[in-house]
């Protein structure tokens, strides 16, 4: 990765935090998004640092094993969890962490979100799956992630008793999967108030995935 590329990612991951914001699916200084760069390295923001006061020098940089490898700001006490998944997914280029209060929610009761939307047959190509409790500060978590996302199409996993991680080819994908992934979370949430949510048929989640992620947009 060029200079003026590397740097741009510094910008789009200020940004891309800031979207975290917008979208209340995190408060104070919890959750976080990185972004990989080049083959061994990946940028995540820093520990404790308010969100309002994220530049992009401040983003730091990693290596592989989650060890910054410049003199400067701590990264996230996520940090080992992120590398863990860049080691064991390489087709993955961002990751994002959110608390996000209805995802959240699910993942408190152990539960994964039922495909009942067409919005989760699309982005997420079936339920939005329930990974195992693990405590913060190791690589526990992405061992967690990459072990419930095996063979799962979901860009998105509620760890339990945690909150939500998500992956995509760019930390952008990630963000709009932990966006979209809240978004259905309180949807069904609130159909399940008015009664059992209908289940739909795995051809037709099957079709309108395919749709989706081969036809849809520009």
């Amino acid at each position: 990765m060029n200079e003026t590329a590397y740097a741009q990612v510094r910008v789009d991951l200020v940004d891309l935090h800031r979207v975290l914001v917008q979208s209340e699916l995190v408060v104070w200084t919890a959750g976080n998004v990185s972004a990989k760069v080049g083959d061994g390295h990946f940028l995540i923001k820093p520990s404790g640092v308010a969100y309002e006061r994220l530049t992009p020098e401040s983003m730091v940089l990693c290596d592989l094993d989650g060890h910054p490898v410049e003199a400067g700001l701590k990264p996230s006490s996520d940090v080992f969890a992120h590398a863990y998944v860049y080691r064991h997914r390489p087709d993955v280029g961002g990751v994002a962490h959110t608390h996000s209060t209805y995802a959240t929610a699910w993942a408190a009761r152990n539960e994964p979100i039922p495909c009942v939307l067409t919005a989760m047959a699309d982005e997420f190509g079936g339920e939005i799956p329930v990974g195992p409790f693990a405590l913060i500060g190791g690589d526990d978590i992405g061992r967690g992630i990459v072990e419930t996302l095996a063979g799962s199409r979901s860009p998105a996993v509620l760890l339990r008793n945690h909150g939500v991680f998500t992956v995509g080819a760019s930390a952008r994908d990630a963000v709009k999967a932990a966006v979209m992934c809240e978004d259905v979370a309180r949807t069904v949430h609130i159909a399940r108030q008015l009664g059992e949510p209908l289940p739909m048929e795995q051809g037709d989640v099957d079709r309108l995935y395919d749709r989706y992620q081969n036809v849809y947009g520009q």
